[in-house]
């Protein structure tokens, strides 16, 4: 009698190519920062937009890109991340298709203040590309072993969030040689192209793999440790989110990350109107501008890490509000263009290390629960993107032409409470106690320096 051994399973992929086919996937979702703010211009003058409704409306894709980061990134726990990140670049597709079908059949004549909430749909539905950074880092953290998770996830969230400087200058680009129509859609055929990558470079971590081929939990879990994977799903996603709930300190760190995270989400769709509108800035000076900002922002959180090491996440998120203290002071107060880009590139610098700042202080003040912590930070602090763009927007409209710059006194406020904060978190930190037990993915994921 002949016996049929059950076939072995395989795996597909390797840590190197699912860190690629991430930073691909959030690289591409993550442009819809910048779905927006290039253009907004073109839609104030055909759709007699307010300064407020233009600040909704550059912030409408940070809302759903914000609020979708906490499920989408729980979801990793139970299918690997694959699909959920697919399925958040594909509504990206949908949002997008639908702003391209807008301008086909209406623009520019038929373009008019009645499609405002549509534009708004599709804005919403185009931002949730930028909730795959919850996914991504999920990912790549299941296949890099703790002692290379760091400078996995820096390659990772410190490429893919260059993406909105590169669409600033990019978009308008295509948009000056092919007009508006073009410009989307270009931008639609980026998008898909970048869905395709994904789809064949994006790989689930071994555990996941074996689990779809069948392998119940415990046996999936004694390969996937032979294979190198240490880091297992959570028994519960819920109960680590609860428990950062309840734990008062991950607040005040939800309210830094709301001023330096989403501070930069709201800068980045914002101030293209900003330097238009306050300076009379030429397009593409106005642009340069916010693409500078955007990139500076990014590419300084890896340094900012390291200092965060070296010096302490207390310390250097202490330096790093006050710089955004003094930029904004200068923004909101000055009428001389050369200070004001001074003081943005203060903001951007200080924005940037302090997001850093903000990560290496969540598992040492909620040690219990790190990965619902970093949830709720990443999650609830991002909707400062959504937040704050409309309050600039209002202020602007009330005070007229000056009040595009007195806005940025609202960083000023905020600059000052993430210095109160910090400041009480510091004290505090002699009273709390040891983890009594870490689970293996609630407290190893996603500690390390989000977007």
């Amino acid at each position: 009698m002949q016996s049929t051994a059950a076939p072995t399973p395989s795996i597909a992929g390797s840590p190197s190519r699912a860190l690629f086919g991430a930073t691909t996937g959030f690289f591409i979702g993550f442009g819809a920062v910048s779905l927006f703010g290039p253009t907004a211009h073109s839609f104030v003058k055909l759709m007699g937009l307010s300064p407020e409704q233009v600040g909704l409306l550059v912030a409408m894709p940070m809302l759903t890109g914000s609020l979708l980061r906490i499920p989408f990134g729980a979801w990793v726990d139970r299918s690997g991340g694959k699909l959920p990140f697919l399925v958040l670049l594909l509504a990206s597709v949908l949002g997008i298709a639908g702003l391209y079908w807008m301008l086909l059949d209406l623009y520019p004549s038929h373009l008019s203040h009645a499609q405002y909430p549509l534009l708004l749909l599709c804005g919403a539905l185009g931002g949730c590309g930028i909730a795959t950074f919850s996914v991504g880092i999920g990912q790549v953290s299941y296949w890099y072993p703790k002692a290379r998770q760091g400078r996995a996830l820096a390659v990772y969230a410190g490429l893919g969030n260059t993406s909105p400087g590169l669409v600033a200058i990019g978009l308008p680009l295509i948009i000056a040689f092919g007009g508006l129509r073009m410009g989307y859609l270009v931008l639609l055929g980026v998008v898909l192209v970048g869905l395709a990558l994904y789809l064949a470079l994006g790989y689930n971590a071994p555990y996941f793999q074996l689990r779809a081929q069948g392998l119940e939990p415990r046996q999936a879990g004694v390969r996937a440790r032979a294979l190198g994977q240490e880091l297992l799903p959570a028994s519960s996603v819920l109960h680590t989110l609860r428990d950062a709930a309840g734990s008062w300190r991950t607040w005040p760190l939800v309210g830094l990350y709301f001023t330096s995270f989403g501070g930069f989400l709201a800068l980045t769709a914002w101030l293209p109107t900003y330097w238009s509108t306050y300076y009379a800035a030429g397009h593409w000076l106005a642009l340069s501008l916010t693409a500078g900002f955007s990139l500076l922002s990014s590419l300084i959180r890896v340094p900012g890490g390291a200092w965060s090491d070296r010096l302490g996440g207390e310390r250097v998120a202490l330096l790093s509000y006050a710089v955004v203290l003094v930029g904004a002071a200068m923004m909101s107060l000055s009428s001389v263009l050369a200070w004001s880009v001074f003081g943005e590139i203060l903001v951007g610098a200080g924005m940037g290390v302090a997001n850093a700042a903000v990560f290496k202080l969540v598992p040492h003040y909620v040690p219990d629960a790190v990965g619902g912590t970093a949830g709720w930070v990443g999650g609830l602090g991002a909707l400062g993107g959504f937040v704050v763009p409309p309050i600039l927007g209002h202020v602007a409209q009330s005070m007229g032409q000056v009040g595009y710059a007195r806005g940025y006194l609202v960083y000023v406020v905020l600059a000052v409470a993430c210095l109160a904060l910090t400041a009480l978190l510091y004290r505090t930190r002699g009273g709390i106690a040891a983890p009594t037990a870490r689970p293996a993915v609630a407290g190893g994921l996603l500690e390390q320096e989000p977007a």
